[in-house]
C-alpha cells in the first residue's frame, strides 16, 4: 500500500450482503478507509468453510445505500473472499473483516460459522482478517456495542498486524459495549434432535433441531465473558494439528 492510499478493507459476512449486519459493519470499516463489500447473494449461515466446485459462481454488482460497492456471490462466504482476491478486487486489501453475524459465533459455533470461515479463508490468503458476531439473532438487534467493539480491533489490527495464520473472533451482546475480554474458546457442543415427518408423497424427512451443552466450567473463556456482558476476543487457527499429543506419539513406531 502505497503512503497516500487508504487501507482496503474487505467485508464480507454469511447472512447475505443484504443484511443489516454487514451494511453496519461496513460504516465502521469505512471510518479506516476504503470499503468493498463481497458477500453471498443469500443466507448461508452454518455452511462452515465449504466451497462451490461443481457449478460455476456468479456475481452480480450493487451499490448498496448509495454508499458501498457490493458484489453478490451465489456462493458460500468462503467463495466469496477467494473470488475477491482472485478476480473481483482491483488492489488486495488490507484487511478482511466478516460480519457483524445476527448470532453469537463463540463455543463450537466457531467450526460451524461462514462468518467466521470467511475470515479464515481471508487469514489463509494472507490478510489479516477478523470475524465479528453479535449474540442476538434478531435483524433489528442494537448493533451499538457491536460497532463499538469492531471499531477498537479494527483499529488495533491495521496498527499492529496479527502473526500469520491467526483470525481474531469477535463476538458481542446486543446494546452499548460493557468492554472486551481477551479469552479462549470454551468448550462446548450441541445436543442434536431430529424430528421426522412424512412429505405428501409419503416420501421420509428430518428437521434437525436440538440445544446448546456448556461443557466448559472453567473461566476466561468467551461463552462466559458474554454471559457477563463483554465482549469476547479470541484468537483462532486454521492449524488443527494436536501439538502436545504430536510430540507424545513422534517417537512411537506402528
Amino acid at each position: 500500500m502505497s503512503n497516500h492510499m487508504k487501507p482496503l478493507i474487505l467485508v464480507c459476512n454469511d447472512d447475505g450482503i443484504f443484511s443489516p449486519g454487514i451494511k453496519a459493519l461496513a460504516e465502521v470499516s469505512a471510518e479506516f478507509g476504503d470499503v468493498e463489500i463481497i458477500a453471498p447473494d443469500r443466507q448461508q449461515s452454518a455452511v462452515g468453510h465449504a466451497i462451490t466446485i461443481q457449478t460455476p459462481l456468479r456475481v452480480r454488482a450493487f451499490r448498496i445505500d448509495n454508499r458501498f460497492n457490493g458484489q453478490a456471490v451465489s456462493g458460500t462466504p468462503a467463495d466469496s473472499i477467494k473470488l475477491a482476491h482472485n478476480q473481483l478486487l482491483n488492489r488486495k486489501p488490507d484487511l478482511v473483516v466478516s460480519g457483524i453475524n445476527h448470532g453469537s459465533n463463540a463455543g463450537i459455533n466457531i467450526l460451524y460459522s461462514g462468518t467466521v470461515s470467511a475470515a479464515t479463508e481471508g487469514t489463509i490468503l494472507g490478510y489479516p482478517s477478523i470475524a465479528i458476531s453479535c449474540t442476538d439473532f434478531e435483524e433489528q438487534a442494537d448493533l451499538s456495542g457491536c460497532k463499538d467493539a469492531a471499531r477498537k480491533v479494527i483499529g488495533y489490527v491495521l496498527n499492529h498486524g496479527l502473526p500469520r495464520g491467526v483470525t481474531l473472533n469477535l463476538n458481542a451482546p446486543a446494546g452499548s459495549l460493557k468492554g472486551i475480554k481477551w479469552v479462549r474458546q470454551a468448550n462446548s457442543r450441541y445436543i442434536e434432535e431430529f424430528e421426522g415427518r412424512i412429505d405428501p408423497h409419503n416420501r421420509s424427512y428430518y428437521w434437525m433441531t436440538g440445544k446448546f451443552q456448556m461443557l466448559d466450567d472453567g473461566e476466561n473463556n468467551d461463552i462466559t465473558a458474554l454471559e457477563k456482558g463483554y465482549a469476547s476476543l479470541t484468537p483462532i487457527q486454521y492449524d488443527l494439528t494436536a501439538y502436545s499429543l504430536l510430540n507424545e506419539l513422534k517417537d512411537i513406531e506402528l
